[in-house]
């Protein structure tokens, strides 16, 4: 295939207001030797939409509970042989104190999907957080009543994360049993009503997944418009049910991520930790094909190692102030910086200012 003619094909993706199927599945099926205009056209976009800061999420995963099955994670409720934690009120903000003084502006409180701790509990740390730090807060505890939605956004709350780990409707009830696909789109969009800045994503390598699978899901993300958007690849867990598969292909991810910043624009893609928990960290290739946040985990380092959604996760033996230096030393590329500002979505901030 000609780099012309590949070139030509990313103007029209990038150009058109909808996404051609075609159009993107030929470009997820490049060859290594073709796929670098892919990447440079991505970090293109990248550099004119977002810029070159790389933006700070710190991460706390306050608890390992969860009620669901699903078929590719770690924490689902039969998995009996992981020791189960929940961090008190006086954890999460120490951690949270740490997450300041490294002068990070946004917390992602991050829990298995559960229904044991009541909302007003995470709406008063919320509200605690709000009053003794000067950041933003995102949630990521999956789906619950809107009443819990609205009670969290009333308490400060900014901005929520729920990945759809796949938009198509049959794939995602094959590996999610007894939940509904229609009840996650519903929570999604419900978040967006209650102002919520809304992240979404999905998992590269699934069983059944196909590239036209992946080519939806990256229209899926551009018809909702979210204001992040995470992509990782699959990493079999021994207590699920597909222990057995093989992993997904990290640079198959980096083809995703390319092409949803392409189609994007001025979305928040983070350097997923999955991508660095590879034969190789692959979080400094992302840096360089579309993506323009890391996000370091600061759980405190006794409960890091019980949080496996997939073995051999990354950075669970450091704390989370030690790594800002290793990863400006060794994950930013050339001409990149640590953006330490609250990083607001940009699209958040354009319909705020269309509807002023």
């Amino acid at each position: 295939m000609s780099l012309s003619k590949i070139n030509t094909i990313l103007e029209g993706v990038c150009e058109r207001s909808a996404p051609n199927l075609g159009d993107l599945v030929f470009l997820l099926s490049l060859n290594e030797d073709e796929q670098v205009p892919l990447f440079d056209f991505a970090d293109k976009i990248r550099k004119n939409f977002v810029g070159d800061g790389v933006l700070l999420r710190g991460i706390v995963e306050f608890s390992n509970f969860c009620r669901n099955t699903c078929s590719y994670c770690g924490l689902n409720v039969n998995n009996k042989k992981l020791t189960r934690y929940r961090l008190s009120t006086e954890e999460v903000l120490e951690s949270v104190k740490i997450i300041s003084e490294c002068g990070i502006k946004t917390v992602v409180l991050q829990s298995g999907e559960e229904d044991v701790y009541p909302a007003v509990w995470l709406g008063e740390l919320i509200k605690e957080i709000k009053l003794k730090f000067d950041i933003a807060v995102t949630l990521s505890v999956g789906e619950r009543l809107e009443k819990d939605y609205a009670l969290w956004r009333k308490s400060g709350a900014d901005r929520y994360l729920l990945k759809i780990e796949t938009s198509n409707k049959a794939l995602y009830e094959s590996l999610h049993p007894g939940m509904s696909f229609n009840n996650r789109l519903g929570c999604l969009d419900r978040l967006k009503g209650l102002g919520y800045q809304t992240g979404c994503g999905n998992i590269i390598g699934l069983k059944g997944q196909d590239l036209r699978h992946l080519a939806e899901d990256i229209i899926f993300f551009k018809k909702h418009d979210f204001e992040m958007i995470g992509i990782g690849p699959f990493i079999p867990h021994q207590e699920t049910g597909l222990r057995g598969e093989l992993k997904g292909d990290p640079k198959l991810a980096l083809k995703v991520l390319a092409l949803t910043r392409i189609i994007t624009k001025n979305t928040h893609l983070p350097a997923t930790t999955a991508l660095g928990s590879q034969e190789k960290d692959f979080r400094a290739d992302a840096l360089k094909s579309g993506a323009n946040v890391l996000m370091p985990n600061f759980t405190p380092l006794k409960y890091k190692a019980l949080y496996e959604i997939y073995p051999g996760k990354k950075c669970i033996t450091e704390d989370g102030s030690s790594c800002l230096g290793c990863l400006e030393a060794n994950i930013l590329p050339k001409g990149r910086y640590l953006d330490f500002s609250r990083g607001d979505s940009l699209k958040y901030k354009e319909r705020i200012t269309t509807n002023v």
